[in-house]
């Protein structure tokens, strides 16, 4: 029992810390991704330019984690993975120096790619230290107080645009978070060299009537079909930077108020994050189905002219990211053994990004023939991604 004990808050200790590195690192990404439909707007680009190099900016986001969860299975290596991943935020910042949207392009794929290679070791380390309070709650206490950053970040822009009316000011802040968050990364890593260590004593039971995973980590048929319908329903999900063009060029808001906005739908995603693993943690992987649920009224809201109805909008938006962040990895971290866990994570990833590549790409696309469109493209994901939700849902029994 005392062993338990000291392991849980070691556990606790772990989750904290890689809160505090999320927070900080959240702080310059979301900060700076508050920004980036206005900002490549700003700089020329037009609304199919911007879908395109945010959507392919999210696929090369989550496509490399697939190179890099195989590399973190194979070499057990996830603080390396971890280190120069963070170490990659360094090109927020060099946003500052952009002179057009193609160099400033170059800068948020490199973002973006920093991304990719350090999430399936963070959150294979993360899937360890979860064990021992729940994963949904220890996803979301991990999202919670990720959120804090993302709420700084685009408050840090607000004021830049409110006293500076420049983008270039807030961009140079961002020195300070990114080279704190590398520090942290590094002083986590003298203190936890081995995380899987605090799993160690614990026993994955796994459903004997589930066909989710078999006993040696291969991942069956059940999870491609889980894969599916979290592809259709990210497809027809509207990504920030399309919404913020629309709120931007259409005037329905004042520029300096979207960054607010953003950090507002983070405020949410933070808070929603506890209850919504809370819920996960009674409920499974149901609850995955209020994504495509709240990605329809999104859409209509967000693209409206009118400014309450955009609000709501991007406070469902915050709801449904923190969905998003919270029940995805915990849902990996229930039914995949540690063995092949960053891998799944990678795999998953890369569908998620292809996903968000299409869908941001087709969004951009429709919304410069007419936002109708989208509309019409929106509900037909959705309810395809329902019926694929319900179909999953009758095949498989949860690992919880």
């Amino acid at each position: 029992m005392k062993e338990s004990s000291t392991k849980r808050k070691e556990a606790l200790k772990f989750i904290f810390l890689f809160g505090l590195i999320s927070a900080l690192g959240d702080v310059t990404y979301e900060g700076a991704r508050s920004v980036y439909g206005n900002y490549l707007g700003f700089l020329g680009a037009s609304a199919l330019t911007i879908g395109v190099i945010t959507g392919f900016g999210e696929f090369l986001g989550y496509a490399v984690r697939l190179i890099s969860g195989y590399f973190v299975d194979k070499t057990g290596k996830s603080w390396a993975a971890a280190i120069l991943g963070y170490g990659l935020l360094i090109a927020v910042p060099l946003l500052s120096i952009a002179g057009n949207w193609k160099i400033a392009a170059i800068f948020i794929i490199l973002e973006r790619l920093g991304k990719a290679i350090r999430n399936p070791g963070k959150d294979t380390m993360l899937s360890h230290a979860t064990k021992h309070i729940g994963t949904g709650v220890g996803f979301g206490i991990s999202e919670a107080l990720d959120q804090i950053g993302a709420i700084i970040g685009p408050l840090i822009f607000t004021m830049a645009l409110s006293f500076y009316g420049s983008y270039k000011h807030g961009f140079q802040i961002m020195w300070i978070p990114a080279v704190l968050t590398v520090l942290v990364v590094l002083y986590t890593r003298l203190k936890f060299p081995k995380p899987s260590s605090l799993e160690e004593d614990i026993q994955t039971n796994l459903n004997k009537n589930n066909d989710k995973v078999n006993t040696n980590g291969i991942l069956s048929n059940s999870f491609w079909y889980y894969l599916l319908f979290i592809f259709l329903s990210l497809l027809g999900f509207a990504n920030f930077p399309i919404i913020s063009y629309h709120l931007m060029t259409k005037k329905i808001l004042n520029e300096a108020i979207i960054p607010t906005l953003y950090a507002v739908a983070m405020g949410i995603d933070g808070l929603f994050a506890i209850f919504i693993g809370k819920y996960y943690d009674k409920k499974g992987f149901k609850t995955l189905m209020l994504i495509p649920v709240l990605s329809i009224p999104i859409v209509f809201l967000g693209f409206s002219n009118n400014a309450v109805l955009a609000v709501i909008s991007i406070a469902l938006w915050g709801c449904v990211m923190s969905i998003h962040e919270t029940l995805i990895k915990a849902a990996i971290a229930d039914s995949v053994p540690i063995k092949s866990r960053g891998r799944a994570y990678g795999i998953f990833n890369t569908v998620y990004g292809i996903s968000m590549l299409f869908g941001s790409t087709i969004m951009g696309f429709l919304y410069d023939l007419s936002i109708f469109y989208i509309y019409i493209f929106t509900i037909i994901i959705e309810i395809l991604a329902i019926i694929a939700f319900a179909y999953w849902n009758k095949n498989h029994t949860l690992l919880k």
